[in-house]
């Protein structure tokens, strides 16, 4: 298998997939000329334990709906196979064992998740394994992100990088509770994505 490979780690609970996601992993891929992007659905996320994340089959079907029209976008179901809570560090090891040691990986993230960063399992390997790259929304407490890069970089050494979105003002949250209400989602995430969460009733009860 080819090592010298640029590969993007797009993770998240994908509950449900939307625009914002899907023009952030394609900027990315852009601008560090990323040879694919993998999209990859949450399993059991031990930081969203609060909330009831919708059936990961369903998670991981939409997600494969969005993103089948872009040839440089791929879907994994590692993490949905995996047994028990579902850690980022697990996820970059695979890959890494999967793609070889000489592939360059670029995790992709929000700035909101980036701001837990020093919560996570492992966070000085992951840093040392993966590129992170920050995916931030305009005017999105920008001097707190840039504290918090700051910061990680004195720590562990190393840089992350920050893309800005604007399409990421578009938010999970937002769509599951326009579902609950009965308002349109149409235009904020794909239509096939819009078609299944209808069909299969999808966000109708809290």
């Amino acid at each position: 298998m080819e090592n010298h490979i640029k590969i993007g780690i797009m993770g998240g609970t994908f509950d449900p997939i939307h625009y914002g996601h899907l023009v952030t992993a394609e900027a990315v891929r852009a601008e560090f000329q990323l040879d694919k992007v993998i999209f990859v659905p949450a399993g059991n996320p031990p930081h969203k334990v609060k909330r009831n994340v919708t059936d990961k089959k369903h998670r991981y079907l939409m997600t494969i709906l969005a993103t089948v029209t872009n040839p440089h976008f791929e879907v994994s179901a590692i993490e949905i196979e995996r047994e028990g809570y579902t850690y980022t560090i697990d996820t970059i090891r695979e890959f890494k064992r999967i793609y070889g040691e000489k592939a360059e990986l670029y995790f992709i993230t929000g700035a909101d998740a980036i701001m837990e960063i020093f919560t996570w399992k492992s966070a000085d390997e992951l840093l040392k394994l993966c590129v992170f790259v920050a995916a931030t929304r305009p005017g999105f407490e920008k001097s707190l992100v840039d504290q918090k890069l700051e910061e990680t970089k004195n720590i562990y050494g190393k840089q992350i990088y920050k893309v800005t979105v604007p399409s990421l003002a578009i938010s999970s949250t937002d769509i599951r509770e326009r579902v609950l209400e009965g308002r349109p989602i149409k235009y904020l995430l794909p239509e096939s994505v819009e078609r299944y969460i209808q069909k299969y009733k999808i966000y109708t009860e809290v």
